[in-house]
This record gives C-alpha cells, sequence and structure tokens, in this order.
C-alpha cells in the first residue's frame, strides 16, 4: 500500500534526543525549544512565538489574549477542521460560519463583512493547503470593524502572502508540527503574536498563567498565578525533532516541490479534457506543496476513485465535513447556513498522496491509474 502520509526523519532526531537528555532538563522551555524560537525569528521573522503541544493549543492560547468571552462571535470558515472552532467555542463563544470561495477552499472575504455584528470579536482565517487568503483586504476589514484577525496556519508553513511569510499579518497566527504537515515534531505547533501589546501576558498565559519567566530573569523572587493560562509548551523531546525538521526544511521543501509539480504535470491533461479540476494560485498566492488535491465532478465520482485507487494499493483521502452541518453545531444553533461551496469542497476533493520518500515512479503510478479510471 501507498500511504497517504509517511512521516519523514532526517537521521538525526536521536542525536539531539540524546543531548537534550544529557542537559538533564527535558520538560520544556529549554535548551531546544530555544533553538527552535531562534530559528523562526531568524528564517522567517517571527519575531514572537511561543512553541506549544499543537496547533489547537496555539489557538487556545489566542482565545485567551483576545479575551474571547461568552456572547461573543467569532467568524470562521466552514471548510475546515474542528480545532478551527472549539478553542473559541470553549471560551463561550457562538461560532459564526462563512462559506468558502468558488475557485478555493479558503474563506470568501466578500461574505465577510455580511456576518460581522455588534458582538463579533474575531475573524479565524485558515489558508487552506497552504494558499494564502488575501490578508489585505481581511486586514482592511478587521481594522475597520475593530476586530482580531486570527490566521490559521497550520498548512502554511514557508509559504506567502506577496512578499511575506504567512503568519506575519493577523494579529496572531498557529502553525501546526503534527506527523501530516511539512515540518512534523509528531504532534506540536506554534503561536506567532505580531500585537507586541500582547507580548507580555502571552508569556504568561504559555507558563500556566504564571509570572514564572520573570522568576527565571531575576525580576522577581518568586513566581505567582497572575493570569488564566494552560501547560502549552511541548517537551524538550518534541523541540529536538522539530528542530532535527527545520535543519532540513530546504530538502523537505525540494522534495515536496518535486512531488507537487510531477502530479501537476501528469494530471494536466486530464484537466484540460475536462474530468478533474487542479488547484488555481492566484497572484498574491505562492505554494508549500503541503496538499495536492484533485476536484471531482461529484461525490459519487469521487468515492469511486478513492475505492479504485484503494484497490489498487493507493491510500486516497477526502478532507474536512463542513462544521456548520455537523451534529454539534446543528446541536447548538437555529441558524439555518446555506454555504454551497464548502459543501462542494466536502464532496468533491481528494488528496492524493504527498511525502518527502514518495518516489517520483510512484507518483507517475498513481497518476497513470487516475487516467485510467477516467478513461474507463
Amino acid at each position: 500500500m501507498i500511504p497517504f502520509n509517511k512521516p519523514y526523519l532526517t537521521g538525526n532526531e536521536f542525536a539531539l534526543i540524546e543531548k537534550a537528555l544529557s542537559k538533564g532538563k527535558f520538560s520544556g522551555n529549554g535548551y531546544f525549544t530555544n533553538k527552535c524560537h531562534t530559528f523562526f525569528n531568524e528564517y522567517f521573522g517571527f519575531k514572537n512565538c511561543f512553541l506549544t503541544n499543537s496547533a489547537t493549543s496555539a489557538l487556545e492560547m489566542a482565545s485567551l489574549l483576545c479575551d474571547i468571552k461568552e456572547g461573543d462571535e467569532v467568524i470562521i470558515p466552514s471548510y475546515t477542521f474542528v480545532s478551527t472552532a472549539t478553542p473559541f467555542a470553549l471560551r463561550g463563544a457562538k461560532i459564526i460560519f462563512c462559506d468558502s470561495e468558488v475557485s478555493s477552499p479558503n474563506i470568501d472575504v466578500q461574505r465577510i463583512e455580511q456576518l460581522i455584528t455588534s458582538k463579533t470579536k474575531a475573524i479565524i482565517v485558515v489558508h487552506y493547503a497552504g494558499l494564502a487568503c488575501d490578508m489585505d483586504a481581511i486586514m482592511a476589514l478587521a481594522n475597520r470593524h475593530k476586530l482580531f484577525v486570527i490566521e490559521d496556519a497550520a498548512h502554511s508553513i514557508t509559504s506567502r502572502y506577496k512578499d511575506r511569510f504567512l503568519g506575519t499579518s493577523g494579529h496572531f497566527a498557529a502553525f501546526s508540527f503534527h506527523e501530516t504537515k511539512n515540518i512534523s515534531s509528531g504532534q506540536g505547533g506554534m503561536l506567532v503574536i505580531n500585537d507586541h501589546s500582547m507580548i507580555n501576558r502571552a508569556e504568561k498565559v504559555w507558563v500556566k498563567g504564571t509570572n514564572q519567566l520573570d522568576m527565571q530573569r531575576g525580576i522577581i523572587p518568586k513566581y505567582e498565578w497572575v493570569d488564566l493560562g494552560s501547560n502549552f509548551y511541548p517537551s524538550e523531546i518534541t523541540a529536538c525533532l522539530l528542530f532535527a525538521q527545520l535543519q532540513s526544511i530546504e530538502f523537505i521543501q525540494y522534495k515536496r516541490k518535486l512531488i507537487w509539480k510531477t502530479y501537476e504535470k501528469q494530471l494536466r491533461n486530464l484537466e484540460k479534457s475536462g474530468k478533474i479540476k487542479l488547484t488555481t494560485l492566484e497572484d498574491y498566492q505562492s505554494n508549500n506543496y503541503h496538499i495536492f488535491y484533485i476536484l471531482c465532478a461529484s461525490q459519487y465520482e469521487r468515492d469511486d476513485l478513492i475505492s479504485f485507487l484503494k484497490k489498487n494499493n493507493i491510500m486516497a483521502v477526502f478532507h474536512y465535513s463542513p462544521l456548520h452541518s455537523s451534529p454539534y453545531a446543528q446541536g447548538k444553533s437555529t441558524e439555518t447556513f446555506v454555504l454551497p461551496n464548502a459543501e462542494r469542497y466536502s464532496q468533491t476533493l481528494l488528496r492524493l498522496p504527498l511525502y518527502v520518500e514518495l518516489d517520483l515512479s510512484q507518483v507517475i503510478e498513481i497518476t497513470n491509474l487516475i487516467s485510467t479510471f477516467y478513461h474507463s
């Protein structure tokens, strides 16, 4: 079976873990956490970043820093993972679902403003497949209405909006280092903070709501509980795994690009004949080659193709079910959301295997089988 995903190991992980263990402090917020923070600062310009246990944890930090509370409203795309919504729902916010664009799974910027009310506190945007939402338009809208913008950049490491990295436009950005992501530590995430007024408080939220970091700097003699927070930072072992990946980021991205481009080249004729649709990029988007997806004509066709590939030992998968139609959302709201584009992507989008060790001959095998499916 060719799997959908296979986590990549650089070969340096065990040496780094041994080094972390030899330092005698590996619970977290230590040597390798600092190494990762420095890398993100120098490579991406993420000057204020905090490693977390997951992207979900990063969004939970953001919800605390935005002071989300019961009665607030938060606008999110319906076509996303549940973690985009739960950190804000846990704080008592009402989740307002927005449709996707016609041309991409990203949130439809043109529909956001009509969803804003006096109770709206934040807009969460998801850069699906690492392809940027129109951040200038979103920030202009948020500034007009005095709203927070949180970039769910779980897919988006190395991707850019125009000439700047994703994660640098919104007030906050959450990244994922789950094993399915380009850069992986098994589990893991990161919160980037671009609103400098939030840094002091973020340090306390990050460390269980205490001022422990001030004590470590010698500013105070003992630390105390000063805010709401949680144990958001990962262990040093997780940070070791992440740092090993970061050291190989150029190679990882080179291999993923080669695979992605091979898929595109091999499937272009099927698109030209109208059988499938491929990803299209806007002028302001760059590609970090996180997901290669195709759009089928219908859910029946998509599901038949999944079954056909599985019979031929290839694991291809669909993606999100729209959150607005989930049992939880249906049980919490009496509103009816009509979001046809989110529904369409849920029914027709198919993701193909994409990981560093996927051989180009396997990519050609997969695309030949897809061609066989459509031509028969």
